[in-house]
């Protein structure tokens, strides 16, 4: 069977997450990694790859190498160009240019006609700390579109926990 690896060959594989691969599979991905070929699972010949990697995490890393919870020349291998976004949380600007582009890839999907957020929900979008970063916006603009009405989506439509954010002001 085609593996992943194999399928991005002559492309890009991103590696989502890669401080929660376990070190025991670590050394089987710094070989493929470093010797640029795979072999299919009960197969016996090695198949030549040319893959871009791009892994991302939200853990530190190097952290996780000085406790030995990550390989050292797996990390060395995989940090040649790092690249640090930072969440959610510091980059307020790009909050509700993400919730709309939510609500258009919903719309889309589901065939809804939601146009906006309301003032005070912005409001609340951007005073929260989006501690789930782009996911938890995501999922609560998805979650919005079960219960918006009038095509727009205003503080009923959002979880409590968002809302808390608006109440201090």
């Amino acid at each position: 069977k085609v593996g992943l690896f194999e399928m991005a060959n002559h492309g890009t594989i991103l590696l989502d997450e890669i401080g929660e691969f376990p070190l025991s599979l670590q050394p089987k991905l710094l070989r493929v990694l470093q010797e640029k070929e795979i072999r299919r699972v009960g197969g016996t010949k090695t198949i030549p790859i040319d893959v871009r990697v791009i892994a991302a995490t939200n853990q530190n890393l190097l952290n996780m190498v000085k406790d030995s919870t990550f390989r050292t020349d797996l990390y060395y291998r995989l940090n040649v160009f790092p690249i640090k976004i930072p969440p959610l949380r510091e980059r307020r600007g790009d909050i509700m240019v993400l919730a709309e582009h939510f609500i258009e890839k919903y719309n889309q999907e589901m065939g809804m006609h939601i146009h906006g957020i309301s003032e005070l929900t912005k409001n609340a979008f951007l005073n929260y700390e989006w501690r789930g970063n782009i996911r938890e916006l995501k999922n609560t603009i998805e979650s919005a579109f079960n219960t918006a009405q009038n095509g727009i989506i205003t503080m009923k439509d959002i979880p409590e926990l968002v809302q808390v954010s608006t109440e201090n002001d």
